[in-house]
């Protein structure tokens, strides 16, 4: 396959009349100021196109169900009694029509990978499927449905709360120990082979409060190789429940009590000090931020400047896909900073593009949290690529330097003409090529699931 471009920014920078050929999913060769041949399929700006490093497609479902003011405080913890609920419902059908609806709309946005961050593994009230890796089977035929790249996180959930508490209610879909969560993984491994080579898995101790500190020394041990994602100090009640258990903040226990390196991905991480950050940061894990969800939930606001200022690395998710928009999550990025600081141009550390600068991050934050060998255009690496419309009313008037600035702060995911997810040419001139079979299907999965 071989894609002609007008322009490319590819890892040295905007290069003009780029001829790209791929081969077995990567890139194989990269020609400039070339020409055209025949057969080539023809784009007029060429991205790396971003790794959505979090989400729970499920949820998709749920999007504009939990917008009402109930008496009293709303808050994460009022949604999230509304989320078990919803979870309560769900068959296998379910899961992978939402799943697949969800990957969909995300190629549609520019995302070429997705890590799905899945902890539904059981039938109501905890009971075991036959298989206990049934529901992520789910996740990846939805994969294989929508040809996304798929970082598959099966999810440890085995206490409601650092207290030890028991799961109850909805949260009983969730519940494994660490000997089912890694028979879990294990017939995950099986089933990758059915998967694009490009496919990976990872594991999830779900968050400090789900999981115990033995249990997740376990599954470390068990597991040497591979992602490790965590959900982290997302909310002031989460901070102050491990405070008053452990006698430190999550992210400061976590620094301390386990091998954080380019493995991890913490997700969320809002609530950081100066302290914090830095480490962070020179742990070499990447912040795995939600924007949109987190502005959704009321969760709080990311230390982008500090973050930044010791080097951290970062990369964006749709989480809870509430809205599942890769220009919106980049610039609620940015936008949220400016409201705090009351500054703009934050996400930078020095002088640049605020676009470029969070654009290209997030595509190598993303990939590495992935385990990904993407994240930019370079003979190589996979063909995770993204095409956008450079004439577009939001973007015509722009220079080449000021095209990601464009993307990021005045563009809609319309200006994303194709994408291809490892070479996988899913999205082409604006639709996803089995749009009409999955929406039908996750269509027809909604309304089985509400009557």
């Amino acid at each position: 396959m071989n894609i002609f471009a007008q322009k490319a920014y590819c890892a040295d920078g905007w290069k003009n009349a780029v001829r790209i050929s791929i081969t077995d999913g990567e890139v194989e060769t990269i020609e400039t100021n070339s020409t055209a041949a025949a057969g080539d399929i023809l784009v007029d700006t060429l991205l790396p196109a971003l790794s959505n490093l979090h989400s729970h497609s499920f949820q998709r479902a749920m999007a504009g169900m939990t917008e009402y003011r109930a008496k009293g405080r709303e808050s994460f913890w009022t949604w999230r009694a509304l989320m078990y609920e919803f979870v309560d419902r769900l068959t296998p059908e379910h899961v992978t029509a939402f799943a697949a609806q969800t990957f969909l709309e995300m190629q549609k946005a520019g995302y070429a990978a997705v890590g799905e961050f899945h902890y539904i593994h059981n039938q109501n009230g905890g009971v075991r499927y036959d298989n206990p890796a049934e529901l992520s089977l789910r996740i990846m035929q939805a994969a294989q449905q929508t040809g996304i790249g798929l970082t598959h996180l099966p999810v440890l959930y085995a206490r409601g709360g650092v207290d030890d508490r028991p799961l109850e209610g909805g949260q009983l879909r969730f519940s494994n120990t660490v000997e089912t969560f890694n028979e879990i993984v294990e017939s995950s491994n099986a089933a990758l082979s059915k998967l694009p080579n490009d496919a990976r898995l990872g594991i999830a101790p779900h968050s400090l409060r789900a999981c115990s500190h033995s249990d997740l020394n376990d599954v470390l041990q068990s597991h040497p190789k591979g992602p490790i994602h965590i959900h982290i100090a997302e909310q002031l009640q989460e901070v102050s429940d491990v405070q008053n258990t452990y006698g430190t903040t999550p992210v400061d226990w976590l620094l301390n009590n386990a091998d954080v390196n380019s493995r991890w991905c913490l997700i969320h991480a809002t609530h950081l000090s100066l302290n914090e950050s830095t480490a962070f940061a020179k742990s070499g894990a990447i912040a795995g931020l939600c924007p949109i969800t987190e502005a959704n939930l009321g969760d709080g606001i990311f230390n982008g400047p500090d973050f930044l200022k010791a080097n951290g690395l970062f990369g964006v998710g749709s989480d809870s896909n509430v809205n599942i928009s890769l220009t919106e999550e980049l610039r609620t990025l940015e936008y949220s900073q400016r409201l705090r600081d009351m500054e703009r141009n934050v996400m930078v550390n020095g002088s640049g593009s605020t676009g470029e600068t969070i654009y290209l991050g997030a595509a190598k934050g993303g990939a590495q949290a992935l385990d990904r060998n993407s994240g930019q255009i370079a003979q190589g690496m996979l063909a995770d690529l993204v095409a956008i419309d450079s004439t577009d009313p939001s973007l015509c008037a722009l220079r080449e330097d000021q095209l990601l600035d464009g993307l990021v702060f005045a563009a809609k995911d319309s200006v994303v003409t194709d994408v291809w997810c490892a070479g996988r040419h899913q999205v082409q001139s604006g639709r996803h090529v089995a749009e009409e079979t999955i929406s039908t299907a996750y269509r027809a999965a909604l309304s089985e699931l509400l009557a």
